[in-house]
């Protein structure tokens, strides 16, 4: 039964990233280059995220805690989800776009946390099967990336979101296949708090938990200047199918996913994450030298776009573990739904807001009115910010000490 359900998990994690992959990155060129948006407009547009992510603990701890399966949501936002994307070609000025990507976000954000917490609540060894299945998400965004960039030629075109939105309607449909999953405080009495998925708070009364907490939401500043920028910045270097050299991210991302269970068991949570975030500063480095050099440009940029299996799955992976361990299972989905509300929300949208700010204060106009960025002076910006959170984090995060599975950790 576990093989199965690994499978089916598996699958659901590819369609998930491959709907992801297939527009994230792609959107920033396409947004300056076909639709004329300006630096601060590029950062709102990612921003959208970010506000679906506010919303999403509202969704996950209302609705997948107390009145729905998580299965039949997953399956309705998708589907929903997939008509919005479809309906984004035919938006070509900033405010109905925006408002429009907003409202998918907000539908797709909330299947990130209840994908995770489904996959959670039915695999046995979460520590060992939970990163195994998550590497499918990997191998889906690279789907989404090669489909779009070679078969289709689309990366500066609308059919990205066409070929989302028709990935995300057939992601609705196997999401009905998936293991029935019930919600677990049916029959409660609900406060406002509950509603808004507040009692994942609990958890910050753990001072480490806390200390946790506020270092993801500062990594996640310098991080959405990579998600932001990385594809502009191939894009204005001149180079062919980008998005096909950017998925070798996904690739690391998958070896790296292999070794972080014997990571977890060796080294525990803070060495970990340390190197993740270790690994975002190195990135940043490598790209600003990159902006720089005259021969090393291609090797320095490989090297950072190959560094990502250790900044995401070492720092966001490990992060997400690292809640389901603080968390009990009857509030597993709301902290899932927290944990996304500070990677995806609060986290996001400051984060991107700087990066759109940084990248339209460092915009340079041609004779032809071209508009170009000055990278060197970029890519420094958020390498120091990383220096910064990982700092805050050797100095104050103390790794958790071992308890059962499932058990919520006392206040200390």
């Amino acid at each position: 039964m576990q093989t199965q359900l690994k499978v089916k998990l598996s699958f659901f994690n590819f369609l998930q990233y491959f709907v992801w992959g297939s527009w994230y990155v792609s959107m920033g060129p396409y947004l300056t280059n076909t639709l004329k948006f300006n630096g601060q407009e590029v950062g709102l547009a990612y921003g959208a995220f970010a506000i679906g992510s506010m919303i999403s603990p509202f969704l996950v701890g209302l609705l997948a805690d107390r009145y729905f399966a998580s299965e039949k949501l997953l399956a309705v936002f998708s589907l929903i989800g997939g008509a919005v994307l479809c309906l984004l070609p035919s938006l070509k000025s900033f405010i109905p776009f925006y408002s429009t990507l907003i409202l998918y976000c907000a539908l797709y954000v909330p299947t990130l946390a209840l994908g995770n917490s489904l996959a959670l609540t039915h695999l046995k060894d979460s520590k060992t099967a939970f990163p195994r299945v998550k590497l499918w998400s990997a191998a889906g965004w690279i789907g989404g990336s090669f489909t779009l960039d070679l078969l289709l030629d689309g990366s500066l075109s609308s059919v990205q979101f066409y070929l989302a939105g028709g990935v995300s309607i057939g992601l609705a449909l196997f999401s009905l296949m998936l293991p029935h999953t019930p919600p677990k405080k049916t029959g409660e009495n609900i406060s406002f708090g509950d509603m808004l998925g507040l009692d994942a708070l609990s958890l910050m009364k753990n001072r480490q938990f806390a200390i946790f907490i506020g270092c993801m939401f500062l990594i996640c500043i310098p991080v959405y200047f990579y998600f932001t920028m990385i594809n502009i910045y191939l894009t204005e270097l001149k180079w062919t199918y980008p998005l096909i050299k950017l998925s070798l991210a996904q690739v690391s991302d998958i070896v790296f996913m292999f070794f972080m269970p014997i990571m977890l068991k060796k080294f525990g949570y803070k060495k970990t994450i340390f190197l993740g975030i270790l690994a975002w500063a190195a990135r940043y480095y490598c790209l600003g030298e990159s902006a720089n050099a005259s021969t090393l440009v291609v090797p320095l940029i490989y090297a950072a776009i190959l560094m990502h299996g250790v900044c995401y799955d070492f720092l966001f992976i490990a992060g997400q573990l690292y809640v389901d361990d603080k968390a009990n299972p009857k509030i597993r989905a709301a902290c899932q739904g927290f944990i996304a509300f500070i990677l995806w929300g609060v986290g996001a949208f400051v984060g991107t807001m700087v990066a759109g700010k940084v990248l339209k204060m460092n915009e340079i106009t041609d004779s032809a009115g071209k508009i170009t960025h000055d990278w060197a002076s970029i890519w420094p910006v958020p390498a120091y910010l990383s220096v910064g959170v990982l700092i805050i984090f050797a100095l104050f995060f103390k790794e958790p000490t071992a308890k059962p599975a499932g058990d919520a950790e006392k206040p200390t």
